[in-house]
């Protein structure tokens, strides 16, 4: 039978809750790999390359049978390490970075089956130890904002809650939340759905950006993003290698773009690559340039905040059921190597942060509220009648 045009890759359907489950569990896994990886002196590159081979050797996996099926990655994995913000994931014929004592990594990637993605990101200091000044304020507020944010994902409640709610917790640990960073709806085949979560907008940005609801079975990437710098994202000398096809049509005069477009289709389809996973880096280079001038290919920039910042993110998808929100994405956070001198102060939002985010425990601590009220209630009726009389 054929789904209904509105229900097309929708969660209200178990097989395309499996197909995002299984998405996630791959890009957890391969997100834990390549945590582990980064010691002292490993080179960002390969870290990036391992991520992006083992992601596509986890989704091979799936589905083998079903020859039409489409899978593989659906962010290729970065490596931004210390004040560059996103998108870094050097080409082999670029200068490569060497991870050093003490570097703050946010890790950034995903995987999909079917075009369902799941997205990740996850920061962590090279040589573990206790986390303490700015690293550690920008660390905790991305922490924080991120729970506060599973807890506000959820029908009823506006997108704009989430972007007051990171302001003022980025705001108590002295930070700033990147200005204009999106975090967006996920749909199938399209990691930049219709809705969209901003943070920290300018003047102008808030005029332009529209309040959302949420919805349920919906899917949301959310994406929290700290520095303990200015929170401005500049574009510096760093090559663009992430890229994205769009929706627009152009003929293009340049054979090389003709073939890099073509092949850019049927490697990659409407899922963000990296030119390193083509066949011709150097002829991918030169293709993409035509591509991007005629907004055929999109990309994605490397942005740096000021030297001697430091920038955390935090990433996870959550799907929207019926039940609450579900995350599926994402590696715990470990408080105990993380000493900041600041705090919340806010009682709205530690309040907040005090509710249960899994829909199965909101409900049993609901019920055990319940009897105890009851209970309560019981023991206390016969003072309640005297009280009346």
């Amino acid at each position: 039978m054929v789904a209904e045009a509105d229900e097309v890759g929708n969660i209200a359907d178990d097989l395309v809750v499996t197909k995002y489950k299984m998405a996630a569990e791959i890009t957890n896994k391969v997100l834990k790999e390549v945590v582990d990886a980064c010691k002292t002196d490993a080179s960002v590159r390969e870290l990036c390359m391992l991520g992006d081979k083992r992601l596509t050797e986890e989704t091979g996996k799936a589905f083998k049978k079903d020859k039409k099926l489409t899978k593989g990655i659906a962010f290729p994995t970065c490596l931004s390490v210390n004040h560059i913000i996103c998108h870094f994931s050097p080409l082999v014929s670029e200068p490569d970075l060497t991870l050093a004592e003490g570097d703050m990594v946010k890790i950034d990637m995903g995987a999909h089956i079917d075009g369902f993605i799941a997205v990740v990101a996850h920061t962590v200091v090279v040589g573990g130890g206790l986390v303490t000044g700015p690293k550690a304020d920008a660390l905790m507020a991305a922490h924080l904002c991120s729970e506060a944010a599973l807890r506000l994902v959820k029908p009823g409640n506006e997108t704009y809650e989430i972007t007051e709610t990171v302001s003022k917790i980025a705001e108590a640990f002295e930070c700033k939340p990147v200005e204009g960073m999106l975090s967006h709806q996920l749909e199938q085949n399209r990691i930049d759905g219709e809705k969209t979560i901003i943070q920290n907008p300018s003047e102008a940005q808030r005029k332009e950006h529209d309040k959302f609801d949420f919805s349920v079975h919906e899917v949301y990437a959310v994406d929290v993003l700290i520095s303990s710098g200015e929170g401005l994202g500049r574009e510096r000398d760093a090559k663009i290698t992430i890229y994205k096809k769009t929706d627009d049509t152009y003929m293009l005069k340049m054979k090389t773009s003709r073939e890099f477009y073509s092949k850019v289709g049927k490697q990659f389809g409407p899922m963000p690559f990296n030119i390193r996973n083509m066949e011709d880096e150097k002829k991918a280079r030169m293709g993409v340039v035509e591509c991007v001038n005629k907004k055929l290919i999109e990309p994605f920039q490397v942005l740096f905040d000021k030297e001697g910042s430091y920038v955390a993110q935090y990433k996870f998808t959550v799907l929207l059921m019926p039940n609450g929100p579900h995350k599926i994405t994402g590696l715990p956070f470990d408080e105990s190597l993380v000493k900041s001198d600041k705090s919340l102060q806010d009682e709205e939002i530690l309040k907040l942060l005090k509710t249960s985010a899994s829909a199965k425990a909101a409900k049993k601590k609901k019920k055990a509220a319940e009897k105890a009220a009851v209970e309560e209630s019981e023991a206390a009726a016969p003072q309640l009648v005297t009280a009346a009389n």
